[in-house]
């Protein structure tokens, strides 16, 4: 790497700055990565504006103070090149690696550390490794899937190189941020160098080393002991069957590994499709299990031990199911939610005859483009613009201030296997319908495939949950916080209303329902009142929205 793009800052000016805290996206010659803020504090000056492209290394980015009252002294700040210079240094410090061990000299090398993946995150559970020591490791190439507090996610290899050293196993559970994982070097000759190799800060290590998957490894091979073993039974007694990967490992997405645990496949018979022979879900529908080799199945079991699984307690009548970390950080981030945030909620029906009907049009016209437009697309677009109609219901509470944001980014409430993730559309009241839909169809897949990038669902101002296709006629949401807003969408149901333009006095319509969930310290009650009936204007009239 020799110079970056800053994606985004995660902080603003003025923010109280913690250990681990996300600072900045910074896209690399590699992948996007999260920059953690090297000192506690808080953030003066921001250099470096977020988009800025082609940013030199040693660039100096942001100045960082300890004491809130120090923050206006820098206002009009401007580095000289002396400033400049002094920066590179500090900056330098994700890169320690080379000097980790004070016992030996080792050839040039790069440590690999847990970033922060999403701006919550203060722990990981390392799922699998998709390259063994000794691998070539190219760019883009897939590193290893990383659990973190908001979905599974693939962490690419940060620079090209031959993987020397993995500190961490697979299965790892709690592994702290900025824990050493890895070793790359430049040069293939130098791997042997690092068999022995213990990094400094050992301590990391041995806390996530505990819960591995092995304690799952006597039961397996306890009930495949009376079986006769082939010649590989010494460590690969778990799968006594030849595969055609050629390893124990199986690298497949969650959604490939949920949909072969629902029919009963063995993974390690599907050829994957994707990066190294990745596993996706398509590959799982597409498989025809074969009706030969009746053994296999005994080996099962074990191939799928490192997943979290649940257990049957004897003589009872329930299961315990272990808890991922997605699960985990839902609870406590729904719980602080609903203890910290006054909800308050109001509900409107909206009339959808003709916003059907122009939807049925625009999709006759659509049709040689494959586009197909859905109610939810309508749902986001009117939200989008009465966000900007109504700027307070696109604004956050800071403690100390409240944040108005300038654009509207709309969070999608998607379920996964997983659990909820909300991705999001960027700049949705300047978008399109078509561009909305393209963008809805394209993350919500990725979102049940666990590839959604954390720039794709960090950051959403106002946030949308639709269970209309479950015939749920209405709701109330839980606010998604720092934001002030979430709207619960129902279903559509035919009933009758009140038109005294029809001769019975009355006429039959199409009638949604939507309940819009507010924190009373940013929206008060008529604003949100204000919000919704521009909303409900907006779909029952939905030619207002090209206004």
């Amino acid at each position: 790497m020799e110079k970056g793009t800053i994606v985004r800052w995660a902080k603003e000016e003025g923010d109280q700055l913690g250990e681990g805290d996300l600072l900045a996206e910074i896209e690399t010659d590699k992948a996007t990565m999260g920059f953690e803020t090297p000192e506690e504090g808080f953030l003066a000056k921001i250099i470096v504006p977020g988009g800025s492209k082609d940013v030199p290394i040693g660039e100096l980015l942001c100045i960082i103070v300890e004491e809130q009252s120090q923050i206006e002294a820098f206002k009009d700040f401007t580095p000289s090149d002396n400033e400049v210079a002094a920066a590179s240094a500090p900056a330098a410090t994700p890169e320690p690696a080379a000097a980790a061990s004070p016992s030996k000299d080792y050839p040039q090398h790069i440590e690999v550390k847990l970033p922060a993946l999403s701006p919550t995150m203060e722990k990981g559970n390392l799922k699998v490794w998709a390259k063994e020591v000794g691998d070539q490791l190219n760019e883009g190439d897939v590193l290893l899937q990383i659990e973190t507090d908001k979905a599974d996610m693939d962490f690419e290899t940060p620079e090209e190189g031959f993987l020397a050293k993995i500190m961490i196993p697979s299965g790892a559970k709690d592994v702290s941020l900025g824990a050493p994982l890895c070793i790359i070097v430049s040069n293939q000759e130098d791997i042997e160098a690092f068999k022995d190799y213990v990094p400094a800060e050992a301590s990391a290590a041995p806390a996530a080393t505990p819960p591995p998957p092995a304690a799952a490894a006597p039961q397996p091979s306890a009930a495949a002991a009376p079986a006769p073993a082939a010649t590989a039974a010494p460590t690969l007694a778990p799968t006594p069957t030849p595969a055609p990967s050629g390893g124990a490992r199986v690298f497949a997405s969650p959604l490939a590994r949920s949909l072969a645990a629902q029919k009963g496949f063995d993974l390690s018979q599907i050829t994957g499709s994707g990066p190294d022979g990745r596993i996706r879900a398509e590959d799982v529908e597409k498989f025809v299990p074969q009706a030969t080799a009746p053994a296999a199945p005994a080996a099962a079991p074990a191939a799928a031990a490192p997943a979290p699984m649940a257990t049957a307690v004897p003589g009872a009548n329930y299961m315990d199911i272990p808890l991922t970390s997605v699960r985990q950080v839902i609870a406590k981030r729904l719980l602080e939610s609903k203890t910290t945030i006054p909800h308050y909620y109001l509900s409107i029906d909206v009339q959808m005859d003709d916003l059907l009907k122009l939807r049925s049009e625009l999709n006759s016209m659509l049709k040689k483009e494959e586009i197909k437009l859905s109610v939810n697309d309508f749902i986001i677009k009117a939200a989008a613009l009465s966000c900007r109609k109504v700027p307070e219901a696109n604004s956050s509470w800071q403690d100390s201030f409240i944040r108005q944001f300038n654009t509207v980014d709309m969070s999608i409430a998607v379920a996964t296997d997983n659990g909820l993730i909300t991705p999001i559309v960027f700049q949705a009241d300047r978008k399109g319908l078509a561009a909305i839909n393209q963008d809805v169809g394209a993350l919500a897949a990725k979102a049940r495939e666990g590839k959604l990038q954390p720039q794709e669902f960090m950051g959403g101002t106002f946030t949308i949950s639709n269970l209309g296709m479950f015939g749920i006629k209405n709701f109330s949401a839980i606010i998604n916080p720092p934001q002030a807003c979430i709207l619960a969408v129902g279903t559509s149901e035919k009933v009758l209303v009140p038109d005294e333009s029809h001769e019975k006095g009355y006429r039959a319509s199409n009638v949604m329902s939507v309940t819009l969930s507010c924190d009373h310290r940013v929206v008060d009650g008529a604003v949100g009142a204000q919000w919704l009936s521009y909303f409900k204007r907006c779909l029952e009239k939905p030619q207002t929205m090209l206004l």
